[in-house]
């Protein structure tokens, strides 16, 4: 993701913070001076949402650990403004897997709440009269400090068990639902309940809170995402590589100039290539470094190819391109058959070759 600030590594989790949170941060130091706030009334905010955001990686670290048991990496945490983000190479398919990754973040939050509970006294701001609960949270104090930290972490227990794509408890639901019907049915429930809920933010956002209808968006993006992701892996269920490969492929020699290749690239419809010399890979050329280097025609492919690539297997299931796809974060990749070159595979043929399968499941 552009834009973000690396903070640092936890259990070799690159924690990092997107730009945009600055503008959240803004936006606390100006609604709380534009009430009449002071100067240390800003700087509790500020310091609330900071610590506030802590407990949120805490809560993506629950997520990220549980899933390490079940052998999945998880690259990154990035915080946005609307929280945090952990970027798994997958998720769990087993409903039971499932249910424990989606519930080891909100388990996070609660042991979060306990320890405060016993750490200030909430009972007593309970039992006070509301005029005297409302001049207390008005007073900026290490107690109030702990109290609202304790009201906000409860808070994202309950909003993130919201049983709604993409919270956790639309995960939940699914894992549940999972025990009983298909994936496909299961996901498609979550994801509906999840687009559902962001039009109420989204009207909520209009009539109460701008900030909502940011919620409300990101909610419904990503629920379709993940909608439309298990389908296409649905449709793929039980097709090999070899299936779906580009066989066609034209292959670049690393002594080969750039100016040779841009005259291949005008020619025909292929962007990245294979570089390779009797079924030996060398490397990998994309088309971003072919563009980048057009202004020097006579530097050789071997100065620019990538030899940091990945291969898969043309007997590999077609759904681990996917999973190849997010843990490089490339959309290219060579084919091998007995460790031998055969074709290739990248994004925009795989998605031919959903829509293909897609079109005959109707037929």
């Amino acid at each position: 993701m552009k834009g973000v600030l690396n903070l640092g590594r936890v259990a070799d989790i690159k924690i990092q913070v997107h730009w945009t949170f600055a503008l959240l941060l803004i936006w606390i130091v100006y609604s709380e001076l534009k009430q009449g706030g002071s100067l240390q009334s800003s700087l509790f905010s500020t310091s609330l949402i900071l610590v506030l955001f802590l407990c949120v990686v805490l809560h993506e670290l629950g997520h990220a650990l549980t899933a390490r048991k079940f052998n999945v990496r998880t690259r990154e945490i990035t915080l946005l403004p609307i929280g945090g983000v952990a970027s798994m190479d997958k998720m769990p398919e087993k409903p039971a897997q499932e249910l424990l990754v989606a519930l080891a973040g909100p388990a996070v939050n609660v042991v979060i709440a306990i320890v405060l509970y016993f750490l200030i006294p909430v009972r007593g701001y309970l039992a006070s009269e509301p005029m005297q609960i409302l001049e207390l949270l008005n007073t900026p104090s290490p107690q109030t400090f702990f109290f609202y930290l304790f009201i906000a972490n409860v808070m994202l227990v309950v909003f993130n068990m919201v049983p709604a794509f993409p919270m956790d408890g639309g995960r939940v639901l699914r894992a549940l639902l999972t025990l009983r019907m298909d994936r496909v049915r299961a996901t498609d429930i979550a994801a509906r309940i999840g687009q559902l809920l962001a039009v109420v933010f989204f009207v909520l956002g209009f009539l109460f809170n701008p900030f909502l209808i940011l919620i409300a968006l990101f909610i419904f993006i990503a629920a379709y995402g993940e909608n439309k992701m298990v389908k296409q892996e649905s449709l793929l269920e039980g097709h090999s590589v070899h299936q779906a490969m580009l066989t066609n492929i034209t292959i670049i020699r690393p002594e080969q100039t750039v100016q040779e290749v841009v005259k291949i690239v005008l020619a025909g419809s292929e962007r990245d290539f294979v570089v390779a010399e009797t079924d030996s890979i060398h490397g990998v050329l994309y088309h971003k470094d072919i563009i980048k280097h057009a202004g020097n025609p006579e530097l050789q492919i071997k100065d620019i190819m990538h030899t940091d690539f990945s291969t898969i297997d043309a007997s590999e299931a077609v759904k681990e391109v996917f999973q190849l796809i997010a843990k490089e974060r490339r959309s290219f990749f060579p084919v091998t058959q007995e460790q031998r070159l055969v074709g290739a595979i990248d994004m925009a043929n795989l998605n031919e070759y959903i829509l293909i399968r897609s079109n005959l499941m109707t037929e």
